[in-house]
């Protein structure tokens, strides 16, 4: 009788660990809608689940053009592990057949995260027919003159870039600092409503279109609500990025010695940078701008290197801890292939860095890029970047790059 109950109990055990084995075997290739529950507010975005040549699955968070690439995929338990490495974060759900159930998490935060569900073979944004958009006959391609105030009443003027192609509308907010990269989204009757997820932070802008010249809404974050408020302007324009940074008065030169991701001492002076034309960015591995940056930058100075440039990151990051920054600019370097150096300079804090960097009258934004002459003295220093999501401007950005590396190379330096 003992016998038989054991073995009894045993072949339970072994069909309970089958079943549950089969039940969370896998994600499902294809093409998939999640949606985040933040602020009360549903902010939809999509993603594909892909398995390569290799069998490895991989996935892919898709903003309009964009497809962002994530880590492996890994399964613990009843659950699926999708980590976002480059921001330090993950997504964490529960596999049930055609859907997952679970959170969004930056790793160094102790909340749970953010809420979200997803479902297979959904690739729609916000309406899942072109019939239930019900687009509106205005067209709201174009730029927009846009300020943007939060709850405590501080506002800030950005430029609104949308482009409609039916009821779909794909668009970004440029500011001083940087733009709010991919949006993507439709009109839903007399209502614009874009999302974007790339693996930082979910966001969701909602507006209602008060007539073909003016939109009135919300732009949604975990870290609140502010008010949007936008005129429909051929002529809506930022300042100069080159304006906003200087140099404090009497000073020429940037002066700085930090360790680089192997704990070496790097600075300026050293004779690697003698005689270079020399490009400091100002960055966080936490900054979507600053990954932007450095996608445009890598691949840059393996062309240009050899024509006598070098390149170095400052990174300052949200530990003030040397072995977190490493592991974060490790991530980095391996993502975008980073061949120049980067150092770890402090905490992420805008007055932290100009407290390092004293020879800037202040550092206004993550990423601020600065382009040194041969001799060692500064001649130009970009605030802000605007990437990819900004089309026009950000073809500006290269070739105003280039023209100025050009420029500095060409220079005589004591005659030669």
């Amino acid at each position: 009788m003992k016998r038989k109950f054991i073995l009894i109990l045993l072949t339970s055990i072994f069909f309970l660990n089958a079943c549950t084995q089969n039940k969370f075997s896998e994600l499902k290739e294809g093409k998939w809608r999640g949606v985040f529950t933040i602020q009360g507010l549903e902010t939809p975005f999509n993603f594909t689940v892909e398995d390569d040549t290799a069998g490895t699955i991989k996935v892919f968070l898709i903003n309009g053009v964009e497809r962002f690439a994530l880590d492996s995929v890994r399964y613990e338990r009843d659950s699926v592990i999708i980590p976002i490495d480059i921001y330090d974060a993950i997504l964490i759900a529960k596999v049930k057949e055609d859907s997952l159930q679970g959170y969004f998490r930056k790793n160094q935060v102790a909340k749970r995260g953010i809420a979200f569900r997803a479902a297979r073979n959904q690739a729609f944004r916000f309406e899942d027919t072109p019939a239930q958009a019900n687009a509106s006959s205005t067209n709201l391609t174009g730029k927009w003159s846009v300020v943007l105030t939060n709850s405590s009443g501080s506002s800030r003027y950005s430029v609104g870039k949308f482009a409609q192609v039916g009821h779909v509308v794909d668009g970004t907010l440029l500011t001083t600092t940087g733009d709010y990269r991919f949006l993507r989204g439709e009109i839903v009757g007399d209502s614009l409503k874009l999302s974007a997820f790339s693996g930082s932070n979910p966001t969701l802008l909602r507006t209602i279109i008060l007539d073909s010249l003016h939109l009135r809404g919300e732009f949604i974050s975990a870290g609140g609500i502010t008010r949007f408020e936008a005129i429909k302007s051929d002529t809506a324009a930022l300042p100069d990025p080159y304006s906003l940074t200087k140099l404090k008065e009497g000073v020429n030169q940037l002066s700085f010695s930090f360790p680089d991701i192997n704990g070496k001492s790097v600075s300026l002076t050293d004779e690697k940078y003698k005689g270079k034309v020399v490009v400091v960015t100002i960055l966080g591995s936490w900054c979507p701008n600053c990954l932007d940056e450095a996608a445009f930058l890598s691949p840059w100075y393996k062309t240009n290197h050899n024509r006598g440039v070098e390149i170095i990151g400052l990174s300052f990051e949200r530990k003030d801890d040397f072995n977190f920054a490493k592991d974060r600019l490790s991530k980095l370097v391996k993502r975008f292939d980073i061949q120049y150096d980067l150092l770890f300079a402090g905490l992420a804090d805008k007055a932290v860095a100009a407290e390092k960097l004293p020879a800037l009258s202040e550092v206004l934004s993550f990423p601020t890029t600065i382009i040194i002459g041969k001799d060692g003295a500064v001649r130009k220093i970009h605030t802000g970047f605007s990437g990819p999501a900004t089309g026009a401007d950000y073809q500006e950005f290269i070739e105003h790059f280039n023209r100025d590396i050009d420029e500095a190379l060409n220079e005589k330096i004591n005659g030669i």
